[in-house]
């Protein structure tokens, strides 16, 4: 069992009022990378019943196809951030996935084949698998110890503002359609023509403003510890703390500087007590995805339409679960670095349990209505507030500096492997076990997950990164005990 981590040995330094307000403010620039990957993730549910119609997609197959094909580009983008990060830097990849966002958004939204289209949303899955690697990496690693689980929390709350922010643009753009509508008028109308297109579309614009922010924020101080650059990584502590706080953790950063080389390997990440680490990691990552919420705003239309909603109430609920999904991700940034992460993370698996459960029960009795509307809102609420926020932050500041980037790159790629296996399989899955069937399903694996992580997951609120990787090192030196060090 891996047990939590020892009581913190220093304080880290206050922060200066200035300070505090830049480096707050680096976090926010660093957590667009999370709105675009919010934003174009989830767009494509509004504009799901138009492009289907629009390039003829008739089978499960295909649907399955174009709903995940952009995973695709999330996973190679997921595993190309760990090396290329560590290479030329966080900064510089925050700015490549800001250019990627533009691209693909536009030749998305001007797609007259559905090859073109597969492609533009697998180049635009790049820049999420990228965005998804950095972006929370970043914020921890510019990020005081005593705020770090809200800053890195900061990234999921701009997933959930973009995701908000791209229902309300989908709301907004298409325009009613009447009831009686045939497949064929669809098609036809505006919606059907050009609607979609505004949709994927308009996602240039906050990419533009994160390609903005991306080129006046400083490099990852540790990553320029990690490369040598003492004195360059304490000016940016300077920029982001003060002097006081330059000089306590720079001092840190270069004791780790001057330890004797330790040439990070793939294989040291699979090796003693340091694979038990990546188990966590990926297991975390996997769990996120598999725990089911995703297909709620993927596929919002069939569920909401299982449950009896017709589509212009099906696109005002979907905002609702946005609103929502915001509100609660705001109470997970109040409480992360107060009640800490464990604590969050078994409260709301425990709550995904309970509601999926119930959900699929009344998905077999054929209830309709409000009931299934607050069912769903309840297991967004408890997802929000746990495993949405707080895998990112976990898998941000569990991993040793030398292998951080190798190590989330790993985990972010299970991640995008398991939504892809999530999104692609939920028609299949749902035809197959109908929704009650289905949500039944997720509820097993949550409390499978409740279990793993009850035995498994340690606390490491208020701690430094580098006192982390102390205690991670002198648990993978243990290779044969119980790794209690972590």
């Amino acid at each position: 069992m891996i047990t939590p981590l020892p009581p913190s040995e220093e304080k880290t330094a206050s922060l200066s009022g200035t300070g505090r307000v830049y480096v707050w403010l680096v976090a926010l620039a660093g957590a667009l990378g999370g709105l675009l990957f919010g934003y174009d993730w989830v767009v494509i549910g509004g504009a799901e019943p138009f492009y289907e119609r629009y390039f003829h997609l008739n089978s499960p197959s295909l649907v399955g196809w174009a709903m995940s094909c952009a995973l695709i580009g999330c996973l190679v983008g997921a595993l190309s951030s760990g090396p290329l990060s560590n290479r030329f830097g966080r900064k510089r990849l925050l700015i490549a996935a800001a250019l990627v966002f533009i691209i693909s958004s536009l030749g998305t939204g001007m797609a007259h084949v559905f090859t073109a289209f597969v492609a533009w949303r697998i180049t635009g899955g790049y820049a999420i698998g990228l965005a998804s690697g950095i972006s929370p990496m970043y914020i921890a690693e510019i990020s005081p110890a005593h705020l770090r689980g809200r800053m890195v929390s900061l990234n999921q709350l701009a997933i959930v503002f973009g995701i908000l922010l791209a229902q309300i643009v989908n709301w907004l753009i298409a325009r009613p359609v009447p009831p009686g509508f045939t497949a064929h008028q669809v098609l036809e109308s505006w919606n059907g023509q050009w609607g979609w297109r505004w949709m994927f579309g308009v996602t240039a614009l906050p990419s533009v403003c994160f390609l903005i922010a991306s080129l006046l924020v400083p490099e990852s101080p540790r990553w320029l510890a990690a490369k040598g650059r003492i004195q360059e990584a304490i000016q940016v502590l300077e920029r982001l703390g003060g002097p006081a706080y330059a000089d306590q953790v720079g001092s840190d950063l270069a004791r780790q500087a001057h330890l004797p080389a330790q040439r990070s390997t793939f294989s040291e990440l699979f090796s003693g007590g340091m694979g038990k680490v990546l188990l966590l990691g990926v297991a975390l990552a996997v769990l996120q995805q598999w725990s089911g919420i995703n297909v709620i705003f993927n596929y919002a239309q069939e569920i909401f339409a299982a449950a009896g909603y017709h589509v212009s109430d099906i696109l005002f609920n979907i905002v609702i679960t946005g609103a929502v999904n915001l509100a609660f991700t705001f109470v997970a940034l109040f409480t992360i670095d107060r009640f800490g992460r464990r604590i969050l993370l078994l409260s709301g698996l425990t709550g995904l349990v309970i509601v999926y459960g119930v959900l699929g029960e009344l998905y077999r009795l054929h209830v309709h209505g409000k009931p299934m509307l607050a069912l769903v809102l309840g297991a967004i609420a408890c997802y929000s507030v746990s495993l949405a926020p707080v895998t990112w932050v976990v898998i941000a500041e569990i991993f040793p500096t030398r292998v951080r980037s190798s190590a989330m790159s790993i985990s972010v790629t299970a991640l995008w492997a398991a939504c892809f296996l999530l999104t692609y399989t939920f028609p299949l899955l749902n035809a197959a076990l109908k929704a009650s069937g289905t949500f039944w399903t997720y509820a097993l694996i949550c409390l499978a997950g409740l279990v793993f992580l009850a035995a498994s997951l340690p606390e490491t609120k208020g701690k430094t990164l580098e006192e982390i990787e102390r205690s991670m090192q002198t648990g993978a030196a243990q290779q044969g005990e119980d790794f209690s060090e972590i």
